[in-house]
């Protein structure tokens, strides 16, 4: 029954994915017409736009919660997907990979097929790219970390050169285009944000909520104050320059400090059997060969 109950679900999953991808005819009626309307057949799509809108439309059967919605559009904007389909795609993908997963294991291609472990495979498939898109987040936010200290500086020097904030955010934005791209991204956004009339606060606190670093945010939090209370901006960045340098010497010393506890277990599973292979080995083969026949013997 097992093989017979994976068939069948297959089967039904492969139909409704079928139905999921058939094309909406409202969409045909539009694109039929726009094509009518410019005197020209659309030009061909790449290839990887054909997989985006097979993605989007599975995407756009998946159930959601507003919850959940909030949290992944969130993350995504961390990770440096902007635009208004990646959630859309983001869960296309899910059901993508649970779908391959599960026919992988229900049916014999892989293995002998098992419906505990196709159920399996199939939420696995549904977790892994979420668990993607975290990592990609959290190496985004590394990198922005790790530009910080670059950027106050030519910030001190752009402030103190007589530039306004903006005016510095926006050149040196453009000076870390290259070394930089990610933190150059956002302060354009923030100039762009800016330009269209928002207040500089929100822009900044923006700024803060799509990079999800920490000390990006003090640093926010700081420049909102400093503008609040009429302080000196360039005062207030070179101090804040100097903890920032203090807090990335900690967390070397941390790192560091760690790295002893972390190499005990790559010792004990595979360099200390080695050791005991070579050391005691030979003394082992001795002891055998001698001391075996003597028991032999005195029996």
């Amino acid at each position: 029954m097992m093989p017979l109950l994976a068939f069948v679900l297959g089967t039904a999953l492969v139909a409704a994915a079928a139905y999921a991808l058939m094309p909406n005819r409202a969409a045909a009626i539009d694109r039929r017409l726009e094509e009518l309307t410019t005197g020209r057949e659309r030009e061909d799509k790449p290839k990887f736009q054909a997989i985006s809108d097979v993605l989007k439309r599975l995407g756009e059967k998946a159930p959601r919660s507003a919850k959940e919605m909030g949290s992944l559009r969130l993350r995504l904007v961390q990770a440096g997907f902007r635009r208004d389909e990646a959630l859309t795609t983001f869960f296309g993908i899910r059901i993508f990979f649970a779908l391959v997963l599960f026919m992988l294991f229900s049916t014999s291609i892989v293995l002998r097929p098992n419906l505990t472990l196709a159920l399996g495979a199939l939420g696995l498939g549904y977790i892994l790219p979420g668990m993607g898109l975290a990592r990609l987040a959290k190496r985004r936010s590394h990198r922005i970390r790790l530009s910080l200290a670059d950027m106050l500086d030519l910030l001190v020097v752009s402030v103190e050169a007589g530039l306004g904030l903006d005016a510095a955010l926006t050149r040196v934005g453009q000076e870390l285009a290259f070394a930089y791209p990610e933190l150059a991204d956002e302060l354009r956004l923030i100039n762009l944000e800016l330009r269209a009339g928002k207040p500089r606060a929100e822009a900044l606190r923006n700024l803060a909520d799509r990079t999800g670093v920490d000390d990006l945010s003090s640093l926010v939090t700081m420049l909102i104050q400093t503008d609040k209370f009429g302080t000196s901006v360039a005062q207030s960045l070179r101090v804040y320059s100097e903890t920032l340098r203090t807090k990335r010497r900690q967390r070397a010393e941390e790192a560091a400090a760690k790295t002893g506890v972390k190499m005990v277990f790559p010792l004990v599973i595979c360099i200390f059997p080695a050791i005991w292979v070579v050391t005691i080995g030979p003394a082992a083969i001795r002891f055998v060969t001698v001391l075996f026949p003597v028991i032999e013997k005195a029996r």
